[in-house]
């Protein structure tokens, strides 16, 4: 199984480095011609399906794409970007010191509650659960998700597993970047 992992669009809340979490936001007009752009990069990619987040960013970034790609798509909360609690709204650089001081928020082994931001355990469990249940029925199919920044954290994680200090690397994808995984059969 060949699976391709795609941030969304744009949205204003990137732009003005906002936290957005679980925060509804739509994609900005940057982020509709984006997600235009991966359909172009995406129309040689074998995609049997499209897995995306119900959050409208991902969701419309991924109705853009499936615009050709006639693929069947699943929204799944399992893909809803992980919830950041008091940090949603507020300005990353504003904040960039207590989110280095709370380095634990992405340690897989201390898995500390900080602030109300979902655990990492829990955001793990939730995408780890679902790449393990398309494993189990799509062995032979190629699948796209279209998801958020914080969920390719756990993405990373399922695939490489925690680094020497127990944190869970940041894929760090750019707005409607692709990163492509594959899932060998056991």
């Amino acid at each position: 199984m060949k699976l391709y992992i795609m941030r969304h669009g744009q949205t204003n809340w990137n732009k003005k480095g906002k936290i957005q979490g679980k925060t509804d936001i739509e994609l900005n007009e940057e982020g509709i011609e984006q997600a235009k752009e991966a359909r172009k990069l995406l129309e040689n990619y074998p995609i049997d399906m499209i897995v995306a987040s119900p959050l409208k960013r991902a969701r419309k970034t991924a109705e853009i794409i499936n615009e050709t790609k006639k693929a069947p798509i699943v929204f799944d909360k399992a893909l809803e970007e992980r919830g950041f609690g008091d940090f949603e709204g507020k300005i990353r650089k504003e904040i960039h010191d207590e989110i280095l001081d709370s380095e634990i928020l992405d340690n897989y082994s201390l898995n500390k509650e900080y602030k109300g931001v979902e655990t990492i355990r829990s955001l793990c469990d939730r995408v780890w659960g679902l790449i393990e249940e398309l494993k189990k029925t799509y062995t032979d199919k190629n699948i796209l998700f279209v998801t958020h920044g914080g969920v390719t954290r756990a993405i990373s994680g399922y695939f490489d597993g925690p680094n020497e200090n127990g944190i869970l690397e940041d894929l760090d994808l750019k707005n409607c970047e692709i990163r492509t995984y594959e899932i060998e059969e056991k």
